[in-house]
């Protein structure tokens, strides 16, 4: 793999730049999700790297794609501007397969052909389950959605859900499900109140 600092300083930058135009994600889930994805690489042997570049890319197209009222939509943006975007880095096949991969994989809706397409995906899982990522998205919601207390409640929690069902490393699983457990608590807890 040639994954070169330069590409990473790039991606970061083009990230932050969706981010300035969309609102999405949020800055503060994006920092979550390199910070956790940098561990786990460093943890696994993987190419650190190569995740903080999937990681960028991932949801590069979620504020537009939003903003476009074509949410569902948002891998396949991804995917496109993502090959766009490596285009000027003249990387091997492989690398950019990987990359992509990285992308279309994060929901779980492909497998993964790496294993850091698995980290990216499971990287992704702090931003819905981690307590930082999880009251982040609750005052997301209720700041930017305006949803009644139970809407958000239940936004949030199948965000959790969602991830939960995403995580399969046993490194990421040993830190993330005792928060989901305490998650899942406070959620039915809040509805009986």
């Amino acid at each position: 793999m040639q994954i070169s600092q330069q590409l990473v300083d790039a991606a970061l930058k083009f990230a932050n730049e969706q981010i300035e135009q969309y609102g999405l994600p949020a800055k503060l889930h994006l920092d979550l999700s390199i910070e956790k994805g940098r561990e786990i690489a460093r943890a696994l042997h993987a190419d650190e790297n190569a995740v903080v570049v999937g990681l960028c890319l991932m949801d590069c197209k979620l504020g537009e794609a939003f903003h476009l009222n074509r949410r569902n939509e948002h891998v396949a943006m991804g995917i496109e501007a993502s090959k766009k975007f490596l285009q000027p880095f003249n990387l091997d096949q492989d690398t950019i397969d990987l990359l992509l991969n990285c992308v279309a994989a994060h929901h779980g809706a492909v497998p993964f052909t790496s294993l850091e397409a698995e980290i990216v995906a499971n990287a992704d899982c702090y931003r819905f389950i981690h307590p930082i990522g999880v009251l982040h998205f609750i005052q997301i919601l209720a700041k930017r959605e305006a949803l009644p207390h139970n809407e958000i409640i239940d936004t949030a929690e199948a965000k959790l859900e969602e991830k939960h069902a995403i995580m399969s490393l046993p490194y990421v699983k040993e830190q993330l499900e005792p928060y989901y457990q305490m998650f899942k608590k406070l959620f039915a807890a809040a509805r009986m109140g």
